[in-house]
């Protein structure tokens, strides 16, 4: 199903952050790490979208999913795993994270968006009307700082956490 143009500015973050795990998942299968990096990157990702979209979420789009009782148990699971991603995001403000840890955010955060994307967004799309869907837009883009979809833009990775092909890895 097409993403309703309400939930665009969510999902155009969920790309960003789909993005890093899959340059994360990269560099941790080639064992190209320079880890202080990588948590910077984290942690500048956290601080410039995933603070307001946990929020935007937990704030405008939960309680309104809440509102039909065969999404409160997905709710919950997306409440509790955004619990478990701030603690992997405060771990990258300390610089705490190994490769391990890493890969395990990496893959965490991966699987809360797809579950956010293929199940929450799409049962909002079904259930809610028209004029609904344009009432939670106004919201979420209230909550969002003003973001429109035109408006999102995805942070360049660090030179130390860009993708490399394997030649660059090779000669390095």
């Amino acid at each position: 199903m097409q993403r309703d143009k309400n939930l665009v500015p969510l999902s155009h973050q969920h790309q960003h952050a789909l993005a890093l795990c899959v340059r994360i998942d990269r560099a941790t299968q080639a064992r190209d790490l320079d880890m202080l990096a990588w948590q910077a990157e984290i942690q500048q990702l956290f601080v410039s979208e995933i603070h307001s979209h946990f929020d935007a979420e937990e704030r405008e789009l939960f309680p309104v999913a809440l509102r039909f009782a065969e999404l409160g148990r997905l709710v919950d699971e997306l409440l509790t795993e955004h619990s478990l991603l701030r603690d992997y995001f405060a771990l990258s403000v300390e610089r705490s994270l190994d490769p391990a840890k890493l890969h395990d955010f990496a893959k965490k955060l991966s699987t809360h968006i797809r579950k956010e994307e293929r199940e929450l967004f799409e049962a909002l799309q079904r259930l809610l009307s028209t004029e609904e869907l344009a009432r939670l837009g106004v919201a979420l883009a209230k909550a969002l700082g003003g973001e429109t979809a035109e408006q999102s833009s995805c942070a360049v990775p660090n030179r130390a956490t860009r993708l490399r092909s394997r030649r660059e890895i090779e000669d390095s």
